[in-house]
């Protein structure tokens, strides 16, 4: 059926393939509609002339006024119906793919992010789906419906004299053999237009992200220079891309005009032998005049249907790939995490590669109601280990588990309602101070958020803004501080009350003041529940419960800070170091 290999070629659902065999439907008695209007024309004329020829007397002009009313009626009817199922119901089904495609992003697994440029996804999401809401809603029930109405016409016309019907009809089956024995070729001029886009994009976005560092190194000039290249490159391969396309369409739209004077030559030839009558070729000339309007679209549109197969096919690789999602059940006999052996290395498996090993023999234990530190040199797999326990990528070996349950085989969604967590990278919304805060969970009073606020120190910048916690602090804290976004952060985890924490650097941002005070709220606060925290700075760990000093990917020593210190390994050199740089002044 060729509705159901539409509906695997172009991701369509089926209220869109639906709307689809609706789209045709009404497309096709649209044509035939004004098709009839070319009839009445045809029968007006035809008393005309026989009144001029034979005396005949001319009809009344009721029976053609009533035609004219029934065929405006008809025609706006037929055409409201098409709009709303070749346009309205297209657009809802642009709506849907975007919220699918929303949705399945958000349930698969870190590790597809990282394999995949940020620019090409954005493309897939925006550019993909736009070109395919377009082709939907301008090509593909114009040119089913066109078909259609065009054979159900050209058959009528086989009825009247097959000689001048496959003179005008011969046009059309010709014109699209030229389209269509050129999409191959195209299809590597299609790519190359996207891949162009994505370039653009990817400029783009590395210069908006590093705008600071730009203007401080004074690179304004190289990088806006790149980035015109980049934006000419596109340019020069888009208009290359329109003029192949152009050349191929008004060639088509030639042959396919031909069928007029082919009809008009054969008209000619068949009324001087003889063997039609005039009228019956000037029947043919008004279905020729009309038939080939319907197609002057969808020839001028119909590389975007090649291009929407592409962008399909873009979006299906994405609605494949395998999701995170598992068991929605989860009840830990503890919180204990505990990490077995874990092996991890970014890009495992995901094209026949290894992988760059980041961790190769990690095993230690979180204990409920203690605050574990990860520690170690920079690339030595702290933050690797907290997002593995978290799932937001799995282990490449070994085992992480939470209170005996294994968490490659917990959901993500289900797995993170026991965790909260604060990056040393804070993202935070265009809301205000206690909208940001209230995140960490949506049902909490304002007295909940206000001392969540307090205990992350946030209450002495709050109260300097002009709405206090009422504030707008524009896109991702803008207006704030490095370390008041910090303490947004550490408050919406406080809030959430998650018997896991991960901090990630999460006082990094904070100066020693209030480092001090926002580890005296967190030893409060966070007393009974299962803390990992990850440090470089050696004085915030250390009235953790236990340290596991990391080192090349393996566990280097663990203990206590006591322990660690007495031993004179790993730790007690990078505590020695760090006082030393404490030490360190301008000359």
């Amino acid at each position: 059926m060729i509705f159901d290999k539409l509906k695997e070629t172009y991701a369509l659902s089926d209220q869109g393939i639906r709307g689809a065999k609706w789209g045709t439907f009404w497309t096709c008695v649209t044509n035939l509609v004004t098709m009839g209007g070319m009839a009445v024309l045809f029968l007006a004329m035809d008393a005309f002339v026989k009144h001029l020829t034979q005396g005949a007397e001319l009809p009344g002009i009721a029976p053609f006024a009533i035609g004219l009313v029934a065929f405006f009626a008809l025609l706006f009817l037929s055409n409201w119906q098409q709009y709303n199922y070749t346009y309205n119901v297209f657009y809802e089904e642009s709506g849907r793919q975007r919220i699918e495609l929303a949705e399945r992003l958000r349930k698969l697994p870190l590790a597809f992010f990282g394999r995949r440029d940020l620019a090409d996804l954005t493309e897939t999401i925006l550019g993909d789906v736009r070109v395919m809401e377009h082709a939907y809603s301008h090509v593909l029930g114009e040119l089913f419906g066109a078909v259609l109405s065009t054979a159900i016409v050209f058959v009528c016309c086989l009825a009247f004299n097959w000689q001048l019907a496959l003179a005008a009809f011969w046009s059309v089956p010709v014109a699209f053999a030229i389209l269509f024995a050129t999409r191959k070729p195209m299809e590597p001029v299609i790519r190359r237009t996207r891949d162009a886009a994505v370039t653009v994009s990817e400029g783009v976005q590395e210069t908006l992200d590093c705008v600071r560092e730009i203007r401080a190194t004074n690179q304004e000039t190289h990088y806006l220079s790149r980035l015109n290249a980049k934006i000419d490159a596109a340019e020069r391969t888009t208009t290359g891309a329109e003029l192949a396309n152009g050349l191929l369409v008004n060639s088509s739209f030639v042959v396919l005009r031909l069928g007029i004077a082919t009809t008009l030559i054969c008209g000619a030839s068949l009324v001087a032998a003889g063997q039609v009558d005039f009228m019956v070729m000037f029947a043919f000339l008004l279905v020729v005049s009309r038939i080939y309007a319907p197609f002057d679209q969808c020839l001028m549109l119909m590389a975007e249907l090649f291009s929407a197969k592409n962008s399909a096919r873009r979006m299906q690789e994405i609605m494949h790939e395998p999701l995170a999602a598992d068991s929605t059940e989860f009840s830990p006999a503890n919180h204990d995490v505990t990490f077995s052996h874990v092996a991890f290395s970014y890009g495992a498996g995901t094209d026949g590669r290894a992988g760059d090993a980041v961790l190769t023999d990690v095993s230690f234990t979180a204990k409920e109601g203690q605050v574990t530190a990860l520690v170690g040199p920079s690339g030595s797999g702290k933050s690797t280990c907290a997002r593995l326990a978290a799932r937001f990528w799995d282990a490449t070996a070994g085992t992480v588990s939470v209170g005996g349950v294994d968490v490659s085989n917990v959901d993500p969604e289900t797995l993170l309602k026991d965790y909260a967590v604060v990056f040393q990278d804070v993202l935070l919304f265009d809301d205000t101070v206690m909208g940001n805060i209230r995140l960490g969970r949506r049902g909490a009073t304002d007295a909940e958020v206000l001392a969540a606020a307090r205990a992350a120190n946030c209450d002495e910048f709050a109260h300097r803004l002009p709405q206090g916690y009422d504030t707008p602090i524009g896109e991702n804290g803008s207006k704030l501080s490095g370390g008041e976004r910090q303490r947004i952060s550490i408050a919406r985890a406080l809030l959430k009350d998650a018997p896991i924490v991960l901090l990630d650097e999460a006082t990094a941002s904070l100066d020693v003041e209030n480092e001090t005070q926002v580890q005296q709220a967190l030893s409060r606060l966070l007393a009974g529940k299962t803390v990992i925290v990850i440090a470089h700075r050696m004085r915030t760990v250390e009235n953790a419960d236990h340290i596991v000093v990391l080192r090349d990917g393996v566990v280097a020593e663990q203990g206590s800070p006591a322990e660690l210190k007495a031993a004179d390994g790993l730790f007690a050199h990078m505590v020695q170091l760090q006082k030393e740089s404490d030490a360190w002044q301008l000359a």
